[in-house]
Order: C-alpha cells, then structure tokens, then sequence
C-alpha cells in the first residue's frame, strides 16, 4: 500500500493506491487569500494541516489501512513558496504561483545567468528569483531570519522526515537552479544559501519520523519519495509521450508535451522543465481553467460543477459569446501578465451556460494554441494522435467534448481521475524497488472523440476568437498560431 500526498493549490488529497488502484481519497481545502490586487497568499501552517486533516479522513474511514502502508510518495503545485525558521516555523505568509506583485523587481533582474532561453519560467513578476528580490525589499527582516526557503511539497517533507530537499521537476521552474540542480546565486539572491538541496524523484528521501507516524497513522520507518512536481505527476499517471501530450484542468490548465532532448532553442510561449526520468518537458501552463468557472459560479450563484453540467446543454460556439480566459494575465502561449478575462458578443438572451461552455471554449483554445507553438519547433518524432486528460475535467463530459472538438484529437480519460497522485505513487513503488503497473493501475476507462461536424465548427469560430484575443492583447501583439 502506497500513501500519496498531492499539495494542491487549493486542496490537499491524501490517497491510499494498491498495484491495482485506488483504495480511498480524502480532499482537504486549502484557503488562498488576495490582500491587493495581483497578490495570492497562503498560510504556511495550512500546507501541513490539511495533509493531517486528510490522513485523519483516511483513518476514520479505513482505520487499519494507513498502518499497511509501505511508501510515502508525495507531488504538489510549484513555484509557491514560504519562508521558514530552522525549526519549521512560518515566517509570515506563503507567496503562491499565481501571485504577480513583483512585477517591478522582475523589471530590475538581469537575465544573462537565467538557465537558459525557454528553461524555466519567463521572468516576469510572478518567478520565483522577481519575488525573492520583492522579499528582500519589502520583507528583508523575514527573509534574514529564515532557514528554509520552501514549496508546500518540499515543506511536507521535511516534515514527514526531518530531511530537507527538493527534486528536479521542482527545481527547474523556479528559475533559481542551473540545469544541473546547483543554484543560481545571481537569480537566488540573498536567498541562495536557503534553498534546499535536490534529490532525484524515483530516490528515497528519508523515513517517516517517529512523533509524525503518531500524527499521521503511520508506522515508523517508512520510506518517503518527494517525488515530482504536479505537472510532472501528471505526466507520469496519464501515461503522456510525445505522441500522447498531457493535457491538465485544475485551477488552471496545462499542456505538457514529454521530449528526451531539449530543443534548441525552446519554441516561444512554451517553457521547458525537467522531467522525471531526466529528459525534458514543452509546458504550456494557461492562467485559468477551474478557477475561471468558480469565479464564474460565484456570479452565478451556481457551484462549478453545476455549470459544467450545463456548459453540455450549450451548442459548439456558446450561441455566440466568446471567453477569453486570463483570469490572471495571459500566460501560455502570451505571456502577457497585463491582459484579462473578458466575455464578448454577450446579450440578453444568454445565461449560465453559454458562458460556462465559453469558459472551456476558450480554454481549449488557448490548449490548442500552446500544441500549435510546440509543434513549430518539436524534436523529430511522431506527431500527436491523442491527448492524456488529467485533472478534474475527467469528470466532466463536457470539457472531454469541447477540447476533442477543438484539437481534432481523441482524448483519453484514466479510471481514477487522480493522475497527479497516481504519478506519485509509480514514482513511490520505483524508488522502493517495487514493480507497478500504470495499465493495472490506472487503467484508459474511455475516450471521448470529436463530435460530428465539431471540428469543423470550431474551425470556422477560430478567427474570431483569434481577434478578440489580438484586441485584448494590444498593440504588439504576437501572431496568432495556426
């Protein structure tokens, strides 16, 4: 039995797998909070809370299951980050992904010792090395006492064994570590000597402590695996290769195309990071995805999973409005964090579910986009045929529906629907020597192809949606893909 401990951006999920599946799953929300425009933060001590909240769910509904366990194997969101004293202590809130207030420090970093073009995230105000220049100025006390610089992930694990590190698929997006895993003292900052040292994602990185395994349930002893980042969890648990790209719907959406080697250079609009068995990963990581829906839905009155029911009883095109879905600026393939969300060619005959399958609309453009600048510049290989789901949309017919339509591509749906923490409970039974089976694991359980005339329909909205993205965008806006 395989522990697996996903440090969502906005839940935690503890799960128990067996080599043939999904055994229980406890959710744990975790609360971001928006102080000013263009920050997001979180309470550190809520990264560990609400991993014991989830393990006590596990407990009370299998309470001898926890005690099999044999491997921690942990995934988790990336680039958010919190500052720590030596004993684990919180020095003020945790700065999330998705936060830009360091916009005018980005301004200021110079970017001759970046790791390279298309390594890493662009610098802009949401990286890493921008906000640790921003706690320098505006936190400098903090950023003094600290021992630790740390994601949620990487926070859990010192937790659970007493080790402090992080892996390569976590490292490599924040900018602050060469290609090698050594850091990047011009981008680190002050901070340099407070970043944790990198371990392999298939290697043991130490076993659970005594007072944690009485905290959690778990025996002493047992073996913990850091793991991957999120999107490289996912990669894993859906089974993506080059020919079977990984397409992700959670907070936001990602594109995730595996290569061995790195292209030279990266195609524009699409970041690189490492992957999990060394080679190299073509991201396409969009603004919104699900967190546009919940917006939404607050609007509306109407839980999200409500209007993506709805988003189904809507025809291809939303009946004419179209959604451009920056809810945070428009990242991949734009980068440009000045941009928002918008809805055009609204009136008053349209209702919820218009907008909510313009949500996924707009979304599976921006998907669409991102396969598109890939696809300009991809190592020699085979040319997708499919897309791998991961994320919530799995269980949703009609994301599954609307990105078959818009890509043209069939799109594969696993049985559990966790396939970030199925990717971390693979990489788990490897790092112990065990042999598990994604197919036996996490089997295909279905596939959803386009519908008749839906490529075709969505070719003919294509144009549009490109200009109103290029009107958004503004003067110097980039071409549209395609």
């Amino acid at each position: 039995m395989i522990l697996t401990l996903d440090l969502g951006t906005s839940v935690t999920k503890a799960a128990l797998w067996s080599p043939d599946g999904l055994v229980a799953l406890a959710e744990v929300a975790v609360v971001s909070d928006h102080p000013e425009p263009g920050t997001v933060e979180q309470r550190p001590a809520d990264w560990w809370d609400s991993v014991v909240a989830a393990c006590a769910a596990l407990r009370d509904d299998h309470p001898d299951r926890l005690r099999e366990v044999s491997a921690v194997g942990c995934t988790g969101a990336r680039q958010t980050f919190g500052l720590f004293d030596a004993s684990g202590a919180p020095l003020g809130p945790g700065i999330v992904w998705s936060d830009h207030r360091a916009d005018r420090e980005a301004a200021r970093l110079v970017t001759g010792d970046w790791p390279g073009p298309g390594v890493g995230p662009p610098l802009d105000g949401a990286s890493v090395p921008a906000k640790l220049a921003w706690l320098a100025a505006h936190r400098a006390d903090d950023l003094a006492r600290c021992a630790w610089v740390l994601s949620p992930r990487d926070l859990v694990g010192w937790r659970l064994t007493g080790t402090v590190a992080t892996d390569p698929t976590l490292a490599s997006l924040t900018g602050c570590y060469r290609t090698d895993g050594t850091v990047l003292g011009s981008m680190a900052g002050s901070a340099a000597d407070r970043l944790p040292p990198v371990v392999p994602s298939e290697r043991v990185a130490g076993t659970v402590a005594t007072p944690v395994a009485g905290e959690l349930g778990l025996s002493p002893g047992v073996p913990v695996v850091l793991g991957a980042g999120d999107r490289q969890s996912e990669v894993v648990g859906t089974g993506a290769t080059a020919a079977v790209p990984m397409v992700s719907w959670g907070t936001t959406a990602n594109v995730s195309l595996p290569v061995g080697d790195l292209p030279v250079p990266v195609p524009a609009g699409v970041v690189a990071t490492r992957a999990t068995d060394g080679g190299w990963l073509l991201e396409g990581g969009l603004s919104a995805a699900g967190s546009l829906l919940a917006w939404l839905g607050r609007l509306c009155g109407r839980p999200p999973a409500e209007l993506a029911v709805l988003a189904a009883t809507s025809p291809p095109g939303a009946r004419g409005v179209t959604a451009v879905p920056w809810l945070g600026g428009a990242r991949a393939p734009w980068w440009r964090p000045e941009a928002g969300a918008a809805f055009v060619g609204l009136s008053g005959a349209h209702g919820p579910a218009d907008l909510a399958r313009a949500v996924l609309e707009g979304v599976a453009l921006d998907v669409l986009r991102c396969l598109e600048t890939m696809a300009d510049r991809r190592p020699p290989g085979p040319a997708p045929s499919a897309l791998g789901l991961a994320g919530g949309g799995g269980a949703t017919p009609a994301w599954g529906a609307v990105l078959a339509g818009t890509t043209g591509l069939p799109v594969r749906h696993r049985r559990s629907g966790q396939a970030a923490s199925a990717g971390a409970a693979l990489l788990a039974a490897r790092a112990v020597g065990e042999t598990w089976d994604l197919g036996t694991l996490d089997p295909v359980a279905g596939t959803v192809v386009p519908g008749p005339g839906d490529v075709d329909r969505y070719a003919e909205l294509r144009p549009h949606a490109d200009a109103v993205a290029s009107s958004l965008l503004g003067p110097g806006a980039p071409p549209t893909c395609g």
